[in-house]
């Protein structure tokens, strides 16, 4: 008799400790700081990766099929599309920082989607106050500096968006600047080159035998790891300062047609062929080719003194041997 009863109180022991433990887990969740993705690609989920532990996550998805992999890392997966203001209404209030990945749409001098998004933040919920968000991040391109003609340049550097690509870009930063100093909410922009890793190299370029200029007539093209990126995005979240623009960028300084040949070398391919600038019509795509007419090197200093960011791949070179490693060739 005596046996069943301490049994039974171990067993109330028991299911009383499992539960207390789901519930602080549950309050544990509720405690962290709340943080909105949007745009969940490649280097949203590199983000996540980072910042899992220590943010309760939302990510705002077009598809909902796409949402496994962030699941997996306990990522809440919100309904939405940019394009359609009206999808975007549990946005309001959900989230303390934001972190703004979403490209422009491919045509037109303006973002609409940033509109909308800024837009979606800044509604009241119904019969209560307007929460805003206490930070944004936003993440752009180094196009807005357009062709600098192979100078060094730093954050400084008036904007001069060479294409349409890079106007769109601007008119987001533009947006979003007003919109923090508003609203009073921390903004910082994060001015990203090309993004490279395991799955974005050029090898399919490369092997397609595409040519790239001769040195005489070649640009300087800038480069971050997509690991690097993730944790300048995750540093940005705690030492960006407001209406701040930081060049995310390596400290490679290289040539676009020596970039396509170091690629080559570590992977055992031919270097591309080079031809003449006057050569390229008819042989390299438009979209690749506005690209290859912009020149500039970028200053990293900022982004490294203030956001205190130390690179895991300070070059290609080491990014790209790290790669190698991770395809199977």
């Amino acid at each position: 008799m005596l046996t069943g009863l301490y049994n039974n109180l171990m067993r109330h022991a028991v299911a009383e400790e499992l539960n207390n433990s789901k519930q602080n887990r549950k309050k544990n969740s509720y405690m962290k700081k709340t943080l909105l993705i949007v745009g969940c690609g490649d280097i949203a989920l590199r983000t996540v990766r980072l910042l899992h532990t220590k943010y309760r996550i939302f990510g705002l998805f077009r598809n909902p099929g796409n949402t496994e992999q962030f699941r997996s890392l306990g990522v809440i997966p919100i309904q939405g599309d940019l394009d359609n203001p009206s999808s975007l209404k549990k946005l309001s209030g959900i989230a303390q920082t934001v972190i703004h990945l979403a490209p422009p749409p491919n045509q037109g001098k303006r973002d609409p989607r940033t509109t909308y998004l800024l837009a979606a933040l800044s509604k009241p919920e119904r019969n209560k106050q307007t929460i805003l968000p206490q930070r944004l991040v936003y993440i752009s391109t180094s196009g807005v500096y357009g062709d600098c003609q192979g100078a060094m340049i730093d954050e400084t550097r008036p904007l001069n968006p060479y294409n349409e690509r890079a106007v769109r870009r601007v008119d987001a930063e533009k947006q979003i600047r007003k919109w923090g100093v508003r609203n009073h909410v921390v903004v910082s922009i994060l001015r990203v080159p090309g993004i490279y890793a395991e799955t974005r190299l050029p090898l399919k370029r490369i092997r397609d035998g595409l040519p790239a200029f001769v040195s005489i007539d070649d640009g300087y093209t800038n480069h971050i790891h997509a690991n690097d990126l993730a944790r300048i995005i995750s540093m940005a979240i705690q030492h960006g300062k407001s209406g701040r623009a930081y060049n995310a960028t390596d400290d490679t300084q290289m040539k676009m047609g020596d970039y396509f040949d170091l690629v080559a070398d570590q992977f055992n391919l031919p270097h591309p062929p080079r031809i003449p600038r006057e050569q390229a019509a008819g042989r390299i795509s438009p979209s690749m080719l506005s690209f290859m007419n912009e020149s500039r090197r970028i200053s990293n200093t900022r982004m490294k003194k203030e956001l205190q960011v130390v690179l895991q791949y300070p070059t290609v070179l080491e990014g790209v041997k790290d790669a190698v490693s991770k395809i199977d060739i």
